[in-house]
């Protein structure tokens, strides 16, 4: 089942919408990495270096103390040293809760195993002194804080390497997601790009055959073979132009039968008229005035262009139902176009018109060509006449035959009034002329550029025309090779 354009866009907006949450939920989770990392570093970390730093100071001065109180055995000293203990140990059961390793658990332990000795050490001392029990020695308490201290600054290079690591990995970590954040996205807007392109394609590309099926109904084309795969509403659309295209093409069917049968049956009293004119103005049926002699030869030449007009129907008619014999063989197309300015030197000379011809270049030989001859005889002869026709008086029509992309093109040139370039495609339809050629004294059928166009397309050539108003037409047709 094809979706409809609304589904389609739908679709895509939502493929967009998806693509967007995705980086937006891979965003939101690397964040949310990152802040427990920094949350680590700062909370644990940073919290078990503090309380590091103050359990050597509260060391050292709760030694500072015990030397003050055994030089000076004054009791006041003895508080600061109850305090400090105090101290160290609520520092010892805070940092309890930082330490995340087995060694930094370790030397917490050395360092509360330690402590319990320094401290017993030193009250024994105290309780020494006030009693006058004992000299008050620190030697063997200085030694344990020693390796207290030491244990400490131990444990404070753990969490200075902890800290390191924990920001390398942080980097790392931001460094990581970046990449993957930017990868992620590239690859959604090269789905969405492609999606949205290959969505627009399926939309565009019908339309484009639309418009082209429409340009051939235009051109007289009412073949309805339109098929392509498309939204719902557009190969609807198809289908009820190819439809069209049926009816239309029923009706060209009828007209053309109309006209050939019209034609037809015009002949047989065309050619009895003609040849009643004829016998009464020779005289058969007696003798009559000159005026009335050229009456009938005026009546002659309009029933012999009426019978023109109409075997050109005919033929015509057979073309375009496929039904006109061509006699292909290689000819020698130089030749005969010289053959039809030589029929027509009368006409040329009588409208007081130069002709130039020119067939390929000085060391060009042109190659024959395979044609039926008297159907080519007829189109030059169409061309010629057009052009002689249309040129001024004392006016140049330029011939030229040269080889070009694998075919011989020829090409005539006049220096007429030229034809609007709102014409030049309809000038080659039946009864079809243009404005600037058709408002004048010279008057044709509309049908002699017809008649051309299907002599050369059943050629397998094709024939164009170029001008400008003012600066007369030039007509162009191609023969394969």
């Amino acid at each position: 089942m094809r979706l409809n354009i609304f589904s389609r866009l739908l679709f895509s907006y939502f493929a967009v919408i998806i693509f967007l949450g995705m980086i937006n939920a891979y965003s939101v989770w690397a964040l949310h990495r990152l802040n427990v990392e920094v949350n680590v570093i700062f909370q644990q970390d940073r919290n078990g270096l503090d309380l590091n730093e103050r359990l050597a100071h509260s060391l050292e001065s709760q030694r500072l103390s015990m030397r003050r109180f055994i030089v000076a055995r004054d009791v006041a000293f003895l508080r600061p040293i109850i305090d400090g203990q105090k101290e160290f140990e609520a520092y010892l059961a805070r940092m309890s809760s930082s330490v995340d390793t087995p060694e930094k658990k370790d030397a917490l332990a050395r360092i509360i195993s330690g402590y319990d000795n320094y401290r017993t050490l030193i009250n024994t001392q105290i309780e020494g002194i006030r009693t006058d029990s004992g000299p008050g020695d620190l030697k063997k308490p200085d030694r344990i804080a020693g390796d207290i201290s030491d244990d400490l600054k131990a444990l404070k290079g753990m969490y200075e390497r902890d800290t390191g690591l924990r920001m390398a990995m942080l980097q790392q970590t931001a460094a990581r997601s970046q990449k993957i954040s930017i990868i992620l996205f590239a690859t959604a807007a090269a789905f969405m790009a492609i999606g949205l392109f290959l969505n627009a394609r399926g939309i565009t590309k019908p339309l484009h055959l639309l418009r082209e099926k429409t340009r051939e109904i235009s051109r007289g084309v009412f073949e309805g073979d339109l098929s392509i795969a498309s939204p719902r509403e557009v190969s609807e659309l198809a289908g009820e132009l190819n439809r069209m295209c049926e009816k239309l093409k029923e009706v060209d069917s009828m007209k053309s039968g109309f006209i050939a049968a019209m034609s037809h049956e015009l002949r047989t009293p065309l050619a009895s008229i003609k040849q009643g004119i004829s016998l009464l103005r020779d005289r058969i049926a007696g003798p009559m005035p000159d005026k009335q002699k050229r009456i009938f030869t005026i009546l002659s030449e309009e029933t012999n262009r009426l019978i023109e007009i109409v075997n050109t129907i005919l033929e015509l008619s057979k073309m375009e139902a496929g039904m006109m014999p061509f006699a292909l063989r290689y000819d020698d197309l130089p030749a005969l176009v010289r053959r039809v300015v030589d029929e027509m030197t009368p006409l040329i000379e009588a409208k007081k018109v130069r002709v130039t011809m020119q067939f390929g270049g000085q060391e060009d030989t042109l190659p024959p060509v395979r044609l039926d001859r008297e159907r080519i005889l007829q189109a030059i002869r169409n061309l010629v006449g057009n052009a002689v026709k249309f040129a001024p008086e004392n006016g140049l029509i330029s011939i030229d035959v040269y080889r070009h992309n694998g075919s011989l093109e020829f090409s005539i040139h006049d220096t007429g009034p030229g034809i609007p370039e709102e014409s030049l495609e309809t000038i080659f339809e039946k009864f079809h002329q243009s404005p600037v050629r058709s408002s004048g004294p010279i008057k044709g059928t509309g049908l002699g550029l017809a008649f051309v166009k299907h002599i050369i397309t059943a050629h397998g050539g094709s024939v164009w025309a170029k001008s400008e108003p003012g600066k007369g037409a030039t007509f162009i047709f191609t023969l394969p090779i």
